[in-house]
């Protein structure tokens, strides 16, 4: 199994936080730094500020060397197809070819409301997401030399040279995740290169699960051609004193943490818990980081990685 770091800077972090954690994150052996893709604090002042996703992993890409990068996931709604496939793009060739692009339809409308985003009903954003998967991917495919058009109901292109080109071929990864039943399943076979649940429990990773393969055999893909990732809350500790006190400091009680992740625990008690995921077909898992500033959780952690490893 593989495991990867994911913070939420927008709850309080500068790029210097990130930075300590991605750089900690490389020496301990995880396989990635992602983070969120958020303007607004969901609890908390968020100070000092967000930070822009993509902006900042340009910056980490000049300060590691190994470890894999990318968001957790950029909302569609930010950026227009073809800026955001150029910045990605220059990230993956800052980075000597380390990005994973993760691309969702967005929900989080008070940070729409408060940087002057507009915000479409569930339904267009999804159509949107959609488009720009079309178009990120086309014009990173875009051969050399060759030009990209492409006509939609809310993004058209002429005559686009389709530049730069990203450092890793065809692209990078494309990471598609959530739990809709039906469009989410069909993007993910026809787009993406892992699939994400994100803060599931048992039963309802394994319908996704199901759905996204089903999807992927209606789509002619082999079943191996995907891999299948999960997200949760991180809170380890040696001994309950310490799993108490990580909870306390992101504000969360021990008993819902272990209701709801099973990432919470000793190392011992978070291998038990977490074997019935990697039977179910997880394969990866990104660690909700959520205090930034505890460098020794990922440490601890590494435990858990080494046993999985």
């Amino acid at each position: 199994m593989d495991f990867r770091v994911f913070v939420e800077p927008q709850q309080g972090a500068t790029y210097g936080d990130q930075l300590a954690v991605a750089r900690a994150a490389e020496a301990l052996g995880y396989s990635a730094f992602f983070r969120s893709d958020h303007f607004v604090a969901m609890s908390g002042d968020g100070l000092p500020g967000p930070t822009d996703s993509w902006v900042t992993l340009g910056g980490i890409a000049r300060e590691t060397s190994t470890i894999r990068l990318g968001t957790m996931v950029t909302s569609a709604t930010f950026r227009y197809p073809g800026p955001l496939a150029i910045a990605v793009a220059q990230v993956d060739e800052m980075s000597g070819g380390r990005v994973d692009l993760g691309l969702g339809a967005g929900w989080f409308e008070s940070e729409h409301r408060a940087y002057a985003i507009p915000f479409p009903p569930l339904g267009e954003r999804f159509d949107r997401l959609s488009e720009q998967l079309e178009i990120i991917a086309g014009l990173w495919r875009t051969s050399v030399g060759e030009t990209f058009d492409y006509s939609g109901t809310h993004y058209s292109i002429v005559d686009s040279p389709a530049l730069p080109k990203p450092v890793q071929t065809p692209h990078p990864p494309i990471i598609i995740g959530g739990g809709g039943a039906k469009r989410t399943p069909a993007l993910a076979a026809k787009f993406a290169a892992e699939f994400n649940m994100p803060f599931a429990s048992l039963d309802d990773l394994k319908t996704q699960y199901g759905r996204v393969a089903a999807a992927l055999a209606s789509a002619g893909r082999a079943p191996d051609s995907l891999t299948y990732s999960a997200a949760f809350v991180v809170c380890a500790g040696r001994d309950e004193f310490e799993i108490a006190r990580r909870a306390a400091a992101i504000g969360r009680e021990v008993d819902e943490l272990r209701s709801n992740s099973p990432l919470v625990g000793t190392p011992d008690e978070i291998v038990e818990r977490l074997t019935p995921f990697a039977e179910a077909g997880v394969q990866r898992v990104y660690l909700q980081v959520l205090d930034m500033s505890d460098l020794d959780h990922l440490e601890l952690f590494a435990e858990v990685v080494g046993r999985f490893g």
